[in-house]
C-alpha cells in the first residue's frame, strides 16, 4: 500500500510544482539602466525605409517628431504615399510627437505674444508670417490629427520646434494647448544636417561614440536635402551597435524622467 501511495504522490507533487510555477508572478524585464533616447525629425524621407530597417534589426524603439515636410517624391511626409510607413512604425511601438505642420521655424517674438515664423512647407513656404498662440497651437495639432487619421493611434503631448529654435513666447503658446518642448543634448546632435565634405560620416560616428553619455537625447532626421553623403544608415547602424557595446540601451521619451509624462499623454 505504501508503494502505491508513493507512486501516486510523485505525479501529484509534480503537478503541484507546475501549478505553483504558473501562479508565480512573472519576473519583470530588465530595465534599461543606461538609456539614450534616439529621436528623428521628419525630412525628405529618402532614408526613412533604411532607418526603419536598422531600427527593426537592432530592436531599437525611437521617438519621431512629425511635420508635413517636402519629400523626394514631390509630396509631403504625411501624405498618403507615406501613410503605410507611419502605420508600420506605430504598430512597432515607437513614440510620436509634433514638429508643426508646415515646419514653421521661429524668427522672433512680437508684441502680445505673437510669433514671427518662416514655414518651409505650405502655401507660405519661404515667407515670414505672424502666428498668435491659437494659430501656433493649430500648427502643432495638425500633425497630431493626421497621425491619428493614418494610424488610429494618438501621438504624445511633446513637440520639437523646427531647428530647435524656441523663445519664451513660443513655449508659452505651446503650453496653452498642453505641449511640452523637447530639444536634444549637446553630444546628441548627430550632425546629419552638416555638409558631408567637411563633416564626413566617419568623423560624425567617431565623435558620437566618444561623446554620447547615458541620459542623452539624440537627434537625427529622415533625410536632409543639403547633405550629399547620407548619414543614414551609414552612421546609424554602427552608432547603435557601438553604444550598445559601451553598455548603453535605447529608450523612447515615454521612459524619460523629465518628458515621460508628456510623451505618454495622448493628444
Amino acid at each position: 500500500m505504501r508503494r502505491a501511495c508513493s507512486r501516486l504522490a510523485a505525479p501529484w507533487a509534480a503537478l503541484r510544482a507546475a501549478l505553483l510555477v504558473a501562479a508565480a508572478p512573472m519576473l519583470p524585464v530588465a530595465a534599461c539602466e543606461r538609456p539614450v533616447y534616439l529621436t528623428f525629425d521628419t525630412g525628405h524621407m529618402g532614408v526613412a525605409p533604411l532607418v526603419a530597417d536598422v531600427l527593426k534589426r537592432h530592436a531599437v524603439k525611437a521617438t519621431f517628431f512629425l511635420a508635413n515636410e517636402r519629400t523626394r517624391d514631390g509630396g509631403g511626409s504625411l501624405d498618403e504615399r507615406w501613410a503605410a510607413w507611419w502605420r508600420e512604425r506605430a504598430a512597432e511601438g515607437h513614440v510620436f510627437g509634433s514638429h508643426t505642420w508646415d515646419h514653421d521655424v521661429w524668427q522672433a517674438d512680437l508684441p502680445g505674444g505673437a510669433l514671427r515664423t518662416r514655414p518651409t512647407m505650405g502655401p507660405q513656404a519661404g515667407r515670414t508670417r505672424v502666428l498668435d498662440a491659437a494659430a501656433y497651437c493649430e500648427e502643432l495639432e495638425r500633425p497630431a490629427r493626421r497621425f491619428a487619421e493614418i494610424t488610429g493611434q494618438r501621438m504624445g503631448s511633446v513637440f520639437r520646434a523646427p531647428g530647435g529654435r524656441t523663445s519664451a513666447a513660443l513655449l508659452a503658446a505651446a503650453s496653452t494647448c498642453g505641449y511640452t518642448h523637447v530639444g536634444w543634448s549637446p553630444a546628441g546632435f548627430l550632425g546629419d544636417e552638416l555638409p558631408s565634405d567637411r563633416h564626413p560620416n566617419r568623423a560624425l560616428l567617431a565623435q558620437a561614440l566618444r561623446d554620447v553619455r547615458p541620459g542623452d537625447i539624440l537627434l537625427a532626421h529622415l533625410g536632409i536635402w543639403s547633405r550629399q553623403d547620407p548619414w543614414a544608415p551609414a552612421v546609424l547602424e554602427p552608432l547603435i551597435a557601438g553604444l550598445k557595446e559601451r553598455g548603453m540601451c535605447f529608450a523612447t521619451l515615454r521612459e524619460h524622467p523629465r518628458y515621460g509624462r508628456a510623451a505618454a499623454t495622448p493628444r
